[in-house]
């Protein structure tokens, strides 16, 4: 048990930190050498390389959205019953979310490579930069099986508390992944091809790391016996659980395919600008989300031990790290957008670096609005209530799309960087009622519970 993390018992921001740190930095490595990926594809190949490897962006969030979200979904009845210290449930939900995944892998990779044109076409991809688009989708929906095995396998180490090792494993696999690029765009001239190519190889390395680790140093995950059982309960458990957090990040997918579509159709320039700055956007944002998947393993662990208090406790700490962070974000990107996004293209596209700075700037404003979205949104699917948080995904796909109907044809590139926060807002709106809501129930029935 020394690889696993109890976050039932004491000081919630010490165990939050200390839980969302490697994830933090862990995300802030792969979202670094997706940013040396567009560096290099951008220089060595070009502007219209760039908008090529960012034109199906919002395409990627949608089918990755839904299959990482599926799998942090499986993750959650693991911790809750990890945090309830029932080990042989937990290991027959291990047992049967694989059985889950390995059919959504089989699925999803098939019918994304099958529509990979169709997708390009529906998203106003621009004919110069078409066939690169394709090439790289289409390598990246290959990697879709890895890409499940990685988030699964680390989602069941995440749920015992331990997030070190799969922050271990995307140093290695990022490390990887930029040195492929070296070779393969740089020395060997493969172009867009070669970043599709070396993004495959890291996602299977990483996956590969994570089940050594399991079997060799977390057998407590491995099941046994009657635990392999096929069991049609816990299967409807693990799908109630992943499937809503995977839908939610499709149907937020949904939202952002038409604000990339409206952008795409302004031409290749402000896709070659939209690519730029989610690069960069990600790169901050990743923080926010990370802190949310730290307190849906807190949540998850505190429901299952049955620590109501402590869950109200958590949100506080998260909001209060949230804020520190956020102002940190202000004092970096206010002042240095535009030379960010110089790391993408030649000082003399001016455009491209204006328009993204400006991206950049806008959403930053409104960071505060993502981190309550993710503070509350995983606190509630931690909590066993994936339902609720497919509604807040419905609230940032209707915005997106309204943005893009009315905002984009009227404001242009200005109305793509109102995407996000009119999005953001739109949720919080939804899921902070929500939350009060569920965690009266909760106190109410904790209460009950005692009296009996």
């Amino acid at each position: 048990m020394s690889n696993t993390t109890d976050m039932t018992v004491g000081a919630p921001t010490r165990g939050i930190l200390r839980f969302a740190l490697p994830l933090i930095l862990g995300y802030i490595l792969q979202q670094m050498y997706q940013v040396i990926d567009a560096a290099i594809v951008g220089h060595w190949v070009g502007v219209d390389g760039l908008a090529a490897v960012g034109a199906s962006t919002s395409v990627m969030f949608l089918v990755m959205g839904f299959c990482n979200g599926a799998c942090a979904g499986f993750a959650i009845p693991v911790a809750q019953a990890f945090g309830g210290r029932d080990l042989s449930k937990m290991r027959a939900y291990v047992a049967n979310a694989m059985r889950i995944a390995w059919v959504f892998a089989m699925v999803i990779t098939f019918l994304s490579c099958m529509l990979c044109s169709r997708i390009l076409k529906i998203v106003n991809t621009p004919n110069d930069i078409f066939d690169d688009a394709w090439t790289f989708l289409f390598l990246l929906f290959l990697a879709i099986p890895f890409t499940i095995a990685y988030n699964l396998f680390a989602g069941f180490i995440r749920a015992l508390g331990n997030s070190k090792q799969p922050f271990y494993f995307l140093i290695f696999s990022s490390l990887i992944n930029i040195l492929l690029d070296a070779v393969l765009i740089m020395w060997m001239g493969l172009g867009v091809m070669g970043a599709g190519v070396a993004t495959l190889l890291s996602q299977g390395v990483s996956s590969l790391l994570c089940w050594l680790y399991i079997k060799k140093e977390m057998r407590l995950l491995i099941p046994q016996g009657e635990e392999r059982k096929y069991d049609n309960k816990k299967i409807s458990i693990l799908l109630n659980n992943g499937v809503p957090m995977g839908l939610q990040f499709s149907i937020t997918g949904i939202g952002i395919i038409m604000l990339q579509s409206a952008n795409n159709a302004l031409g290749t320039v402000y896709v070659a600008s939209f690519t730029a700055a989610m690069r960069i956007k990600y790169l901050f944002t990743c923080v926010f989300e990370n802190i949310g998947v730290a307190m849906a393993t807190y949540c998850g662990q505190n429901i299952g031990a049955g620590k109501i208090v402590r869950i109200r406790q958590g949100i506080y700490s998260a909001i209060k790290v949230m804020v520190a962070y956020f102002v940190v974000t202000v004092l970096i990107i206010y002042p240095f957008a535009d030379e960010m996004m110089k790391l993408f293209v030649s000082p003399d596209e001016r455009l491209v670096i204006a328009n993204a700075a400006l991206f950049m700037r806008i959403g930053n404003y409104f960071f505060p609005l993502l981190g309550l979205l993710t503070i509350f949104r995983y606190s509630i699917q931690g909590l066993g209530y994936s339902n609720l948080s497919v509604l807040s995904g419905v609230m940032e796909m209707l915005a997106r799309c309204g943005v893009s109907l009315w905002l984009v044809p009227t404001l242009a590139f200005t109305g793509v960087c109102l995407g996000d926060p009119v999005a953001w807002l739109a949720a919080d709106i939804f899921l902070i009622p929500a939350f009060v809501w569920l965690y009266k129930r909760l106190k109410v029935r904790a209460v009950g519970s005692l009296h009996l």
